[in-house]
């Protein structure tokens, strides 16, 4: 049985752009997003109410959003509408720097959504630690693969089944052998057995003010801020969160927005300090809009854990 929802966003809204935060990397199981001319975002999770997956379309003539949604946690998925959409967050101008000005105006549907889905966005960012995007999305969809379940509902068009992201048992159940051979190391793979085991505390964080929130995403070890700053910004619709601690990010706001082509933390937060309050919604202009910084020295080779 199929329950669906639609709403009319108060103003414009991109759901590739929006979005696709959700998706680590094209071969995420748990994601499927369509092309810019087929606008619409597959999604398999789990929620307070049980498994669930969802389908979310936009409708061109009218811009309106509607979300169908199967499974046990399809009434869970349907009262989160607004919010995963961003609805009402981050409604303010972007204004005070010509890049920002451009790149607001070129993209003004980009938003900040907000899943709910916090442990699931905590897994995916545990392993994006310390490594290239590539061996972290490779590694997430093989442990998906292996740990997780198929999704309820039917199958996206593309034919390919979604596959519902591992449950926390299932993850703290997981011998380390398993991550190894997924391309994942001990402390990466401790860190999210050690969360698995709170993962019900870390969902309480949906219902708390951001302010109470953000603290209690580091008081696990192995949570520093960048990772925090990650499920805030996807899980939580935090619109001023910053990865503080990111490889390329503070490159990439500085060439950006000061014409830097390096740059440190402190360099960066200086940079967004004319956006407090907003600097994730600046951040993700930058990361879909702006040039890349240039390049110096040879690309970091992809890891072989499982080989050693």
């Amino acid at each position: 049985m199929t329950a669906s929802r639609s709403l009319r966003p108060s103003r414009p809204f991109d759901l590739r752009s929006t979005l696709s935060p959700l998706r680590h990397g094209r071969g995420d199981p748990t994601v499927r997003l369509g092309g810019r001319s087929q606008p619409e975002l597959w999604r398999a999770t789990r929620t307070p109410g049980g498994p669930a997956t969802t389908c979310l379309t936009v409708e061109p003539a009218d811009r309106s959003v509607t979300l169908q949604a199967w499974g046990p946690g399809a009434d869970w998925c349907l009262d989160g509408l607004p919010g995963l959409i961003g609805e009402g967050a981050g409604d303010g101008a972007l204004s005070g720097h010509p890049v920002v000005d451009e790149l607001a105006r070129r993209f003004p549907g980009t938003r900040i959504g907000r899943s709910r889905a916090v442990f699931e966005a905590l897994v995916p960012a545990v392993l994006e630690q310390k490594v290239i995007g590539l061996d972290a999305f490779r590694s997430y969809a093989a442990l998906v693969r292996r740990l997780g379940e198929p999704a309820p509902g039917p199958v996206p068009p593309d034919g390919r089944p979604l596959v519902l992201p591992p449950a926390p048992a299932a993850w703290a159940a997981a011998p380390v052998w398993v991550f190894h051979r997924c391309g994942v190391e001990r402390k990466r793979a401790d860190t999210v057995r050690r969360a698995a085991g709170y993962a019900a505390r870390f969902e309480e964080l949906v219902a708390l003010p951001l302010a109470a929130a953000r603290p209690r995403l580091t008081a696990l070890p192995g949570i520093g801020p960048w990772t925090a700053a990650e499920v805030a910004r996807v899980a939580l619709g935090d619109v001023d969160a910053v990865s503080v601690g990111d490889y390329h990010l503070p490159h990439q706001v500085a060439w950006a927005l000061a014409g830097e082509p390096r740059a440190d933390d402190a360099r960066m937060l200086e940079l967004l300090a004319p956006w407090v309050g907003q600097r994730a919604r600046v951040v993700r202009l930058v990361e879909i809009g702006a040039p890349t910084p240039p390049r110096y020295g040879p690309r970091l080779p992809l890891s072989r854990i499982a080989a050693l």
